[in-house]
């Protein structure tokens, strides 16, 4: 297939005027005048690679941790329609028994691709149990687990060796010698912590070398206490989520955050819940009630919730906000990618990488379609 007259996002994100053709499930070139006996034209719009959520428990009424394979296949139907051709299904802190049922079953999903509808399953994302229980957010505490090496390889075992990430607070006992175990297996990342700023850099220092969703269930910045968010700006290397929906994240501070670091080091993720895609009212994460009002999700006490957002929503935010559009979608496909050792093939055009594309009207950035492995998704 040839996609013809679109801006296109190339390899560097930059735009430029080309021509892109496809080959089965590839990449097969991009330049100009290309030909091909099936042509699509896209005049009037964008080409770019296709969005990479390494951080959603959720969405259109399925999660996670539900712990059955149509709640994946449902999220995996629901995603291409924001933009999004590949996935990390993200689970709590819960039970154990739950947690690895949860583990078994995205494993099961991904023995069978041909079965899902629409944007591919890259792994597992753990959030949690090895979390600080004074930092739980919609985390349920009673749930929250001791740092434990072995326990860890159990549930790698019981993923079928799927798990991408795993988020941990490194403040508590025995965080070292976990990061040194598990960083040999998948990405170690800080998560609802109350580390300081030296607790955050010796575990840099150890292996860690990714933040979850910057500045939330963590110490804010403080001229003399700068925490996890002050270490990540001294650090050359640690990437950091953004939820950038303008309620998690002031908008100033997402700009402030993209002049720090770099779209090469944000991970725009949605963090979202099963109340994506659905209207306001009453809904449920990690064995808790959720409120849903005007898109946000917040407990009963008023602590927010994930969230209700999107990566296509998010990306048309960060414009909005003043971030230059090539550095909010490197931040939605190629860096997330890259974080989950997914970028040799996804989250950039280039030729010999999958053909996951999502096209957008060019002026008001409004989803036109969605390609997934050279197939349209939505």
């Amino acid at each position: 297939m040839l996609y013809k007259n679109a801006e296109l996002l190339d390899g560097q994100f930059h735009l430029i005027h080309a021509d892109l053709r496809t080959e089965g499930a590839y990449i097969a070139e991009i330049g100009q005048n290309l030909q091909d006996e099936q042509v699509t034209d896209l005049s009037g719009c964008l080409l770019l690679p296709g969005f990479v959520d390494i951080h959603i428990h959720g969405c259109a009424g399925a999660d996670t941790c539900d712990a059955v394979p149509e709640a994946i296949w449902k999220m995996s139907s629901y995603l291409p329609k924001c933009g999004v051709t590949s996935f990390c299904p993200t689970t709590m802190t819960v039970s154990d028994e739950t947690i690895r049922a949860a583990l078994r079953e995205v494993r099961n999903v991904m023995k069978h691709p041909e079965k899902e509808a629409g944007a591919a399953v890259l792994g597992v994302n753990m959030e949690g149990p090895y979390i600080n229980p004074h930092r739980c957010g919609s985390q349920k505490k009673e749930c929250v687990q001791e740092l434990n090496f072995q326990q860890f390889l159990s549930y790698w075992e019981e993923s079928g060796k799927t798990i991408k990430m795993v988020d941990i607070a490194p403040e508590r006992p025995n965080a070292h010698a976990f990061i040194e175990g598990a960083k040999k297996l998948c990405t170690v990342s800080i998560a609802h912590t109350e580390a300081d700023y030296h607790s955050a850099m010796s575990a840099f220092q150890w292996g860690i070398t990714h933040v979850t969703h910057l500045f939330n269930a963590m110490p804010g910045l403080q001229q003399r206490a700068p925490g996890v968010v002050g270490a990540v700006f001294d650090s050359k290397r640690v990437t950091a989520e953004l939820i950038c929906d303008g309620f998690h994240v002031h908008p100033a501070v997402l700009r402030t955050v993209f002049r720090q670091l770099g779209p090469e080091r944000i991970c725009i993720i949605s963090d979202s819940m099963r109340a994506a895609g659905q209207p306001d009212g009453v809904s449920e994460l990690g064995g808790q009630t959720v409120y849903v009002k005007n898109g946000r999700a917040c407990l009963a006490d008023g602590t927010i919730a994930g969230s209700t957002t999107n990566l296509l929503k998010e990306v048309q935010n960060l414009v909005s906000f003043g971030i230059p559009l090539p550095d909010a979608v490197r931040a939605a496909s190629l860096t997330p990618a890259r974080e989950v050792g997914e970028n040799h093939m996804r989250g950039s055009l280039a030729p010999g990488k999958y053909a996951d594309m999502l096209v957008l009207d060019r002026r008001t950035l409004a989803r036109r379609q969605t390609i997934g492995m050279g197939r349209i998704l939505a």
